[in-house]
């Protein structure tokens, strides 16, 4: 599996997740919670539909992860005045202040994650990332099942 860059893609994802999820939990919130955090802060206003897509979970989950953040005052809700079914996300004072706490931690994980790594191994590794990203978004089809079907399904048993 050292030569898969799938799984190690993947293995590497996990372990920053697992060393997040370590910080978020010191601050009394999940790292799913985090990466929701993350995303209200990246794009002030997001609705719910579209963190919801950009974390790769159901609407409801969004929803339910949103009151949580919202009852420990840490999101904010304000309405479409467009559209009254949609509210716009924003993150609190406190939450600003968390999320800078959060970037220092973060910083603490990419030196330890680098530790090693020449500024130009660094780079390089970065431009490869963003390649093989920009591979995959190229060829990433709207539906996967029309992608794959014709392939014959895995027999099961």
């Amino acid at each position: 599996m050292a030569n898969n860059v799938a799984f190690l893609a993947t293995d590497v994802g996990r372990l920053f997740r697992k060393r997040f999820n370590v910080a978020a939990r010191a601050l009394g919130v999940t790292g799913a919670q985090w990466r929701m955090l993350a995303a209200i802060r990246r794009t002030p206003g997001i609705n719910q539909a579209a963190i919801a897509a950009w974390l790769e979970v159901e609407a409801i989950t969004a929803g339910r992860m949103i009151d949580r953040l919202e009852k420990a005052g840490l999101v904010e809700r304000r309405a479409d005045p467009a559209d009254r079914r949609t509210w716009h996300l924003f993150l609190t004072a406190q939450a600003d202040c968390q999320m800078d706490r959060l970037a220092t931690f973060a910083e603490v994980v990419f030196d330890e994650a680098l530790t090693g790594f020449s500024d130009g191994e660094h780079a390089t590794l970065l431009a490869l990332l963003d390649r093989v990203r920009a591979n995959l978004s190229a060829h990433m089809p709207d539906d996967a099942a029309t992608e794959f079907a014709e392939m014959e399904p895995i027999p099961h048993g």
